[in-house]
């Protein structure tokens, strides 16, 4: 199977052609069926319509996956609980969170409140699945002899700022997420030289990072133009994310000991850099 690949095309008739059992992660961002245009497609079909091209990408997804493999699918609210329940009663996947990706920008409303988070359902194909915590924790909020000091689970809900349209980083394509969004989702449910899908790839965030992770990458999208946006961006990949979350740039409160000077803070920088790099965090202290 050839991996570090774009390919042009309907996601389910392309995965169709993978071998089963072939991918460690599904990260997926599907259109929600709100009519929103992407160039040669619009997302409008009845909902008779969108459940039945769920139902195919799924199947195909769900064939490809490891038995020790991961989805991730992020959706809108008008079909996330109709998703649930074809993830854990017609597809048999094994629910493992329902993650609440919240932004502090966006559309304001007048006659309600403003929209502020997108969620993402995370299925496994079994029980026994990669999850990689200590790649993933944040630092503690208080220093106790009864917390993993090396840091703090995230939990399920997840604080990065959307990619601003004034952004040197921001693309062209209308629903861009962010790179440490997918960083974290990355380094939690696959391990180095694994290999990560992305079947609607849109601007290619997931397969940059995917790259920068020392992970084997494959993407899919209808829109030639796209895949030519993510080519790009994959090839000029560099560590820098375009978001962080805010929690990384604490320090626990009333630690025993301190810094108390340039070189203990220097001592303290060298530790945590050496120890993201044997768990391949990007760090950026």
């Amino acid at each position: 199977m050839k991996t570090n690949v774009l390919y042009c095309g309907d996601a389910a008739e392309i995965m169709a052609r993978l071998p089963a059992e072939s991918i460690d992660l599904i990260i997926a961002d599907p259109p929600y069926n709100l009519g929103k245009k992407y160039g040669n497609n619009r997302d409008l079909r009845t909902w008779e319509e969108y459940e039945a091209f769920t139902r195919n990408w799924l199947s195909e997804a769900k064939r490809i996956l490891k038995p020790t493999g991961s989805l991730y699918v992020f959706m809108g609210f008008r079909f996330i609980a109709r998703l649930y329940t074809l993830l854990e009663d017609e597809f048999g996947l094994f629910f493992n969170g329902w993650i609440t990706w919240h932004y502090t920008q966006g559309m304001g409303r007048k006659n309600g409140f403003s929209p502020r988070h997108e969620d993402i359902l995370y299925f496994t194909k079994s029980e026994n699945f990669i999850f990689n915590l200590d790649a993933v924790r944040v630092p503690q909020k208080y220093y106790r002899e009864r917390n993993n000091m090396i840091g703090a689970n995230p939990g399920d809900v997840w604080q990065f700022s959307h990619v601003h349209y004034c952004s040197a980083e921001r693309t062209l394509h209308p629903t861009q997420k962010p790179e440490a969004l997918m960083e974290r989702m990355i380094l939690a449910s696959s391990n180095p030289a694994g290999v990560v899908l992305d079947p609607f790839v849109g601007s290619g965030t997931t397969c940059k990072v995917a790259r920068v992770l020392n992970r084997q990458w494959m993407g899919i999208d209808l829109n030639p133009d796209y895949i030519q946006m993510s080519q790009e961006r994959i090839e000029t990949a560099t560590p820098e994310l375009d978001s962080y979350d805010p929690r990384m740039m604490r320090t626990p409160r009333d630690l025993p000991n301190p810094p108390k000077d340039l070189d203990d803070l220097e001592r303290d920088r060298e530790r945590l850099e050496s120890l993201s790099k044997e768990q391949g965090i990007l760090f950026n202290g």
